[in-house]
């Protein structure tokens, strides 16, 4: 397993032998074949609650119910580490996802506005015509990648929008959010936040002179408990906020291309029956979660039996979630008629992901304007897609090909 080039740990005193599994969520067996797969199988050769010696030491939570125990109760599971390995020099504390309750809401309440139903609405325009342009200058062309030519595309300039930078910007920062989203490497991570704050650094100047309707102009003129934003907070919040902008919706597209890829049959029903896609994109979103953070002990405790010490690392997959037997029945099989699709994908409680109404609207965009326009696709041969794990597991390269329409 590659980790992060650092040891294994000691185990601590209070980890019974019994729960020790050795396992590098950077690198997990059969990872190239199946991100989803290979999480997955934990529910076979680990125990449900297990402590791993890499990438620092952690706990990780492996079933439905620990998990959402985990993400709502924060008295207990703090945000104040959520990435592994933990890092104590960061280079500051991530807002409003590295602080919990009460002090998070004011941050929270800041960028809500901007991602909330009614701005979604507003935005949907803007986010169809991406997609049209982009599937109907890929469409002749008879193949793709889908990564760097579609999901790499439309989230990421629906998000430029809402923060007012120049598209093209978008080469240089991709990189940056691959780090912080996938490295193990502490260092690179903090570099890649040193190299984003440089970046914002001119912006923040320039919207602070001359604000106008974007998301980085309200987060400048925020005010923080009738008080102005500090410096670091605004830099914070917007670090934040760019890197979950750039690389989440990506990622989980790509899943969502390489399903309907691989499965004719559900292409075919979600362009004979439109009326299912709404429920369809919350069960791959369900099958194909992506996020992998953890939470900080706070006190000494006991958590489903299993005694975890003040400090300790506990990591709650959030795909585990929505492919537990215990939750949901068949978890592998995708059923776009499923009665109810329970999802833990954008977290729960205080910390649920603000941009989730953005994410489900885009999803059910791309499949509305790519299947009339492309709806016969397959991996194209002799090629396979190239999967990651880490902090947000994502596909990093998927070879469609299909028949092009002439004319």
């Amino acid at each position: 397993m590659k980790g992060n080039g650092l040891p294994p740990v000691a185990v601590p005193a209070h980890v019974p032998a019994a729960l020790v599994f050795d396992f590098d969520f950077y690198d997990p067996p059969a990872v190239k074949d199946d991100v989803h797969l290979a999480w997955h199988r934990l529910h076979d050769i680990a125990p449900d609650i297990f402590w791993t010696p890499r990438n620092g030491g952690h706990w990780v939570a492996t079933r439905g119910e620990a998990i959402k125990e985990v993400q709502t109760d924060h008295t207990r599971f703090s945000h104040k580490y959520f990435t592994l390995p933990a890092d104590p020099k960061q280079l500051f504390t991530p807002l409003p996802l590295g602080v919990d309750p009460p002090d998070h809401a004011p941050y929270r309440k800041i960028i809500m506005p901007a991602f909330m139903p009614k701005a979604v609405d507003a935005l949907e325009a803007h986010v169809r015509a991406i997609a049209i342009d982009l599937v109907e200058r890929i469409a002749p062309r008879g193949e793709c990648d889908f990564i760097a030519d579609f999901a790499r595309h439309l989230p990421i300039a629906v998000f430029m929008k809402v923060v007012d930078l120049p598209l093209a910007d978008r080469e240089t920062l991709l990189p940056w959010a691959e780090v912080v989203v996938r490295s193990p490497d502490m260092e690179a991570r903090r570099e890649a936040h040193g190299k984003m704050g440089a970046y914002l650094a001119s912006w923040v100047k320039q919207r602070r002179a001359a604000p106008g309707d974007d998301l980085i102009s309200k987060i400048v003129h925020a005010e923080v408990r009738d008080r102005p934003i500090t410096e670091e907070e605004t830099f914070s919040l917007l670090t934040l906020v760019l890197f979950g902008g750039l690389d989440t919706v990506a990622s989980l597209m790509g899943f969502v291309a390489r399903f309907l890829a691989m499965n004719p049959a559900h292409r075919r029903d979600l362009i004979d029956h439109p009326d299912i896609r709404r429920n369809a994109v919350e069960e791959l979103i369900r099958r194909h979660g992506v996020s992998n953070t953890a939470r900080y002990v706070t006190h000494d405790l006991e958590f489903h039996g299993v005694a975890l010490k003040h400090g300790d690392m506990i990591q709650i997959p959030n795909l585990l979630y929505g492919l537990d037997d215990r939750i949901v029945d068949d978890p592998l099989t995708v059923d776009f008629r499923r009665k109810r699709v329970p999802l833990a994908a954008f977290g729960n409680g205080p910390h649920t992901c603000p941009g989730a109404v953005l994410a489900r609207r885009e999803l059910g965009v791309f499949i509305d304007e790519w299947l009339p326009r492309i709806p016969d696709f397959e991996i194209k041969p002799g090629t396979t897609p190239e999967m990651a794990s880490g902090l947000v597991n994502g596909v990093t390269k998927l070879e469609l090909r299909w028949d092009p329409v002439d004319g």
